[in-house]
């Protein structure tokens, strides 16, 4: 069994973002399930990036028993109403605790949230101070982080720091830097997302961050429709490139694909208390 830590089916159905799926979006989802079923992977974590995806997220986990949801704030979503954004955030998960579903477990994460400094004409006391408040979120309702950090591997780690002494848990999402930084995240309670960047021919230092640290510290993901493996570069990405990136991480460090999707979904069941068998 495969998991999808990090995918936005939400937006791979429909052609605008920010706007809410209708039941027929909800129904199509089906066929991105079925597809990622097919290549052994069982369970996809749809991931919040503003109010409306989040709710997003939430109506296809309430919908199929493979999917989940973290509901969060994007930082290059992040606007000067983040703190009614994030009060919306509060009422999905109360909503959710009062009407259970087909499990208890469909909101599992935080996120994705962060900082990102890589466009101009970001606030970047916004984005910490955004990211700040869903760190404190993940904290009390006792959720995995799902963390975007671009840009700012300096200011990611200061704002993760400040709760040390708290018992933080969540994934670097499309982990790009160092070593050293791979290092700091890791002592902070967090574990690396790996997906199809890591086939890119040029990405020889993540390839190399990956060789050195523990298995049990990465987790995989798609991030789909974005950042396909190298295999299908220029075409929309999808759950199902989980197993593809399994078997490159498995030749790259000498370890059975099967090795690796134990120990990846062991991991990831953990960081995000995934109820499944």
């Amino acid at each position: 069994m495969l998991i999808d830590t990090h995918c936005h089916i939400n937006m791979m159905v429909k052609k605008e973002f920010d706007v809410a799926l209708t039941a027929s979006d909800i129904q199509s989802a089906a066929v991105i399930i079925e597809q990622a079923r097919s290549n052994y992977v069982l369970h996809i974590i749809n991931v919040g990036t503003n109010f409306i995806e989040s709710k997003n997220c939430v109506a296809l986990a309430q919908t199929y028993n493979a999917c989940f949801a973290t509901i969060g704030i994007h930082p290059n979503d992040c606007t000067s109403t983040w703190h009614d954004d994030l009060k919306a955030m509060r009422s999905l998960w109360f909503n959710k605790n009062k009407n259970k579903t087909h499990n208890d477990y469909n909101i599992v994460g935080i996120g994705e949230c962060g900082i990102d400094r890589h466009y101009s004409g970001y606030n970047l006391q916004r984005q910490k101070d955004a990211f700040k408040a869903q760190i404190e979120l993940a904290l009390e309702f006792d959720l995995a982080l799902s963390v975007h950090s671009r840009d700012a591997a300096d200011e990611t780690l200061y704002s993760l720091d400040e709760f040390r002494k708290e018992k933080l848990r969540g994934v670097i999402h499309c982990f790009s830097e160092d070593q050293t930084f791979a290092d700091e995240a890791i002592a902070l309670g967090m574990v690396l997302g790996i997906g199809g960047t890591i086939t890119y021919p040029k990405n020889e230092l993540l390839r190399n961050v990956v060789k050195a640290i523990p298995l049990k510290k990465i987790i995989l993901e798609t991030d789909a429709p974005f950042l396909p493996p190298q295999s299908i570069r220029g075409k929309q990405n999808s759950p199902a490139q989980i197993a593809t990136i399994a078997q490159y991480l498995g030749e790259l460090k000498s370890i059975e694909a099967f090795s690796i999707a134990q120990q990846t979904t062991e991991t990831a069941k953990k960081v995000f208390g995934l109820n499944v068998s």
